[in-house]
């Protein structure tokens, strides 16, 4: 069965793509082979290639894995931690409306 998948905006594409180009390096720098580490994960050598590829359509939970592999678990915990346009919103939700002043018909 073919899974039909939406496209990827540019601008997110390539940021998958940095993503993944991170990741090789992280992957190389530790000296761990791709075979290596598609083995600790428990994936493919293709899906991790996908995944250092930018990917999109590569799950969240191998994501994850790798990056638990590599010793970076704990950037996970920065993703999306300061939400400031959520936390604008949420203040102006949580200030007095403006009383408009009403006339007087005389």
């Amino acid at each position: 069965m073919v899974r039909l998948t939406r496209p990827v905006f540019p601008r997110t594409r390539r940021r998958l793509e940095a993503l993944g180009e991170r990741l090789r390096l992280a992957r190389l720098r530790r000296r761990i082979s791709l075979v290596d580490l598609a083995a600790r994960v428990g994936v493919s050598r293709i899906t991790l290639r996908r995944l250092e590829k930018g990917d999109p359509t590569v799950g969240l939970a191998v994501l994850t894995r790798v990056l638990s592999a590599l010793g970076l678990e704990d950037d996970l915990d920065k993703i999306a931690r300061d939400d400031e346009l959520g936390q604008r919103l949420q203040d102006s939700y949580l200030r007095p409306a403006r009383r408009r002043a009403t006339r007087s018909g005389g």
